[in-house]
């Protein structure tokens, strides 16, 4: 295999032996240290054009969405006594709605629907954080034990409501002998009681 020409130059006129050009490392820094390899080049100017459709046709998205109205006196500032009576006489007439209409919204939303009347399932209802509004108007009240013992009956049926609804969601998959049906009675019944309790936390907050 014949060698470079440079190859043949091993010696100097010297005699002293020196590396042929072809092995030496290049002193110039400026091409061989900054300029990107043309194949890579043109893999990004590719990737890039291909992207960029995708990129108009598929705009970004928040990742969580903006919280309803209606629980942004809960989110964006502080709950005065005044946001918490309102917030309050709201979530009483969301429940005897809920009543009212127990049997349609039941029977067409099932456990689910009724857990987002009770606040329990998102936060677009009245009820979203009542324990929270109850808790503050508690020196609002005009006896604030008999106020605390009403309002810890409420809470108590109110667990038991929403631990009812969300049973009914897997009863049909579950071993025990409870039906969805029978279970969303139950929760009905709770809330029958907490609409009692929460007349009575009205009463003590003269609402």
């Amino acid at each position: 295999m014949a060698l470079p020409l440079d190859a043949l130059a091993w010696t100097q006129h010297s005699g002293s032996p020196r590396r042929p050009h072809f092995l030496e490392k290049s002193h110039d820094n400026k091409n061989t240290n900054n300029a990107p390899a043309p194949a890579l080049v043109d893999r990004r100017s590719l990737f890039g054009a291909a992207t960029l459709p995708l990129l108009l046709v598929f705009p970004s998205q928040p990742s969580v969405a903006a919280p309803p109205k209606e629980a942004s006196v809960f989110l964006d500032k502080k709950l005065t006594a005044e946001d918490a009576k309102q917030r309050f006489q709201l979530a009483r007439k969301e429940m005897q709605y809920l009543l009212d209409n127990y049997a349609d919204i039941s029977k067409k939303g099932g456990g689910d629907a009724v857990r987002n009347y009770l606040g329990t399932q998102g936060v677009t209802s009245s009820m979203y954080g009542i324990q929270k509004v109850l808790k503050l108007l508690q020196e609002e009240s005009d006896d604030i034990v008999e106020y605390t013992e009403t309002m810890e009956e409420f809470n108590a049926y109110f667990y038991q409501a929403e631990g009812a609804a969300y049973q009914s969601m897997f009863a049909e998959h579950s071993s025990s002998r409870s039906t969805p049906e029978s279970l969303l009675a139950t929760a009905k019944k709770d809330i029958q009681s907490m609409v009692k309790y929460m007349d009575q936390l009205a009463v003590q907050l003269n609402l």
